[in-house]
């Protein structure tokens, strides 16, 4: 079954009868000081950066029956107390990222409270719809309160608490501790002590010399991918951009959840595990390629000191895993080294990092592309209502809706994503609920569709028996997509030498460019195969162009395009061969040559 949502503010919401700001104080912290995290300096980056919008981050928390606004506060003036984080500020000079962070003992912050005589239809769209306007107000790091929260009320009783946050200081796994610790406190219970790092306490970790040669080796983990992996997942027509507005497909499954427990029975492997398997050979299966490179920024909980920490830890642990097997099951068997792997090397320095990854696309003349997240948030403390369909609450134990569907999809709000597949994982058991956000570009709604009912099909078969990876096509209806016969591997990369061409001639002003494929070098990928590169030939009419200034050209014009990849080799020729002979490879090769070499020999 197929639902339509959208989670904008009904236009028919009745205005609440009373509106306050209040403000509140809290006190009993520690005043300290000291440097940003990687995960802190990270998340500031793009805070100054990006769209407040696409940084902000939100959810909704559904406050028990009969909870007074009074007691709401209350509780949130205690969570201010207890988190450093949430009593953090970033003090810095304008124009200049902040490099310390200052924790208050003392402080306010203000809570707004829309108390109604009537609810909307749909209180839960209408407390989506508030907190998703907050994320639009960019925060001020330097002293604004990380959180901004809107309780909505009925007769005084708060119903929800509407709640947008700096991703500079919380990430999705810290609001759901504080969504847990905030319902904890109004059921009556007593917090337990802290146990989890504090961002200080992880700073210190970081900036120790065990710190500083972690940091080292994931620099070196995540360069060997962006050196010799895919450059982009979705190297295909139709890719184009570098942030895309895609709407949220939600999958809820009982035949998922049984499948996917039927398969971890079987093989002995850990749910999780079989999920990111299967969604990865899917995946890999649909783009057409040999590994399937994705972030997934959850993982760096791993550590338990770190899985209930109230920071923001939001750095991609880097997974690259090799499809190239014959069946689901030896699949699975590397899968869960190379997800370990991936999540042992993110913890970086993102300046460190973003240099890197800048000289080494330079270098390898490509521009590496962060298609595809994977946010498994199944195990988080509790549910997070933002990320869910907004048609119902959360289901608690004893209640009916916890059985689900059989299998239901359902469309929910356009969301802009620097991806161009984002996945979040909810729920495996006793639903395997799933968000995914696909570029409608490359996956009409009915393919999207398609692709997720695959991971569901793909789940069955393996709890059945193992899968040869050949037989997906047939197994799951996904099909991979046709590239044409423009298109080629070239360098681990899919890529169109025609379209490189065309690229490489408008970047310098129109003169004729032939680019041919050659054989490889005999360098390597990471699995040891050699793969062919490019050469461009171009034509300059003797002008001043040389091979450097034909690569610092075409490296400009990569953004949003990944069909394009640089050549290995530019050869720049006096003039073109006869229109004849102009796409022939042989008449460019007489040519007289002017000069040629990689172009890389130094930065433009």
């Amino acid at each position: 079954m197929v639902s339509e949502r959208d989670s904008s503010r009904l236009k028919d919401t009745p205005a609440p009868a009373r509106a306050v700001t209040l403000t509140v104080a809290y006190e009993g912290g520690e005043e300290r000081r000291g440097p940003v995290t990687m995960g802190q300096a990270n998340m500031i980056r793009c805070v100054l950066r990006d769209e407040p919008e696409h940084i902000n981050i939100h959810d909704v928390w559904p406050a028990p029956a009969g909870t007074s606004t009074e007691a709401a506060v209350d509780a949130l003036r205690t969570l201010a107390a207890r988190h450093e984080a949430l009593r953090t500020t970033f003090p810095h000079a304008p124009g200049s990222a902040p490099r310390e962070q200052v924790v208050a003992a003392t402080g306010t912050f203000t809570v707004t409270v829309l108390d109604h005589d009537e609810l909307p239809g749909e209180p839960a769209v209408y407390a989506e719809s508030l907190a998703r306007e907050a994320r639009a107000e960019r925060f001020r790091l330097d002293r604004d309160f990380p959180l901004r929260v809107t309780l909505v009320a009925l007769d005084g009783a708060a119903v929800y608490a509407a709640v947008a946050a700096s991703h500079a200081v919380t990430d999705i796994s810290a609001l759901a501790v504080l969504k847990e610790e905030w319902l904890t406190l109004l059921s009556g219970a007593t917090l337990p002590p802290l146990t989890a790092l504090t961002p200080l306490g992880l700073a210190a970790e970081e900036a120790a010399p065990a710190g500083l040669r972690k940091s080292a080796a994931s620099l070196g983990y995540w360069e060997r991918i962006i050196r010799t992996g895919p450059q982009a997942m979705f190297a295909e027509p139709g890719a184009e951009g570098t942030e895309v507005g895609a709407p949220r497909l939600t999958l809820r499954s009982r035949r998922g959840a049984r499948a996917l427990a039927a398969v971890a029975a079987r093989t002995g492997g850990l749910p999780a595990t079989v999920l990111l398997t299967a969604w990865c050979a899917l995946l890999a299966h649909r783009t057409g390629q040999p590994a399937c490179v994705t972030a997934v920024p959850t993982a760096n909980r791993y550590e338990p000191r770190l899985t209930r920490s109230v920071n923001t830890l939001s750095q991609d642990a880097l997974l690259c895993l090799d499809v190239r097997v014959p069946s689901f099951d030896v699949l699975l068997s590397k899968a869960w080294g190379a997800a370990l792997n991936a999540y042992r090397h993110s913890r970086f320095d993102a300046v460190s990092l973003w240099e890197m990854i800048d000289r080494a696309t330079f270098e390898r003349g490509s521009r590496f592309a962060r298609d595809v997240a994977f946010n498994d948030v199944s195990t988080l403390p509790t549910a997070l209502p933002s990320m869910l369909p907004c048609t119902a609450e959360p289901s608690s134990p004893g209640d009916e809706t916890v059985i689900g569907p059989e299998l239901e999809l359902s469309w929910g709000e356009v969301q802009v994503l620097p991806t161009r597949v984002l996945t979040f994982v909810h729920e495996t058991d006793p639903l395997l609920r799933l968000g995914v956000w696909a570029d409608p570009a490359l996956f009409t709604r009915e393919q999207a569709e398609g692709f997720v009912v695959g991971l569901v099909r793909l789940l069955e078969a393996a709890a059945a028996g193992d899968v040869p990876l050949d037989a997906l096509t047939e197994v799951t209806g996904v099909r991979t997509v046709e590239r044409g016969p423009d298109w080629e591997r070239v360098d681990g990369s899919w890529v169109s030498p025609p379209a490189v061409a065309e690229a490489l001639s408008r970047a310098l002003d129109g003169v004729p460019v032939h680019v041919t494929t050659d054989p490889p070098p005999g360098r390597g990928s990471p699995e040891g195969e050699a793969e062919p590169g490019l050469t461009a030939y171009i034509a300059a009419g003797g002008g001043p162009l040389t091979p450097a200034g034909a690569h610092a050209a075409f490296m400009d014009v990569l953004p949003g395009r990944p069909g394009l990849l640089a050549p290995r080799r530019y050869v720049i020729v006096q003039d073109p061969p006869e229109e004849a002979e102009a796409g022939l490879s042989g008449a460019w090769v007489r040519q007289q040559i002017l000069s040629e070499g990689t172009g890389r020999d130094r930065r433009m």
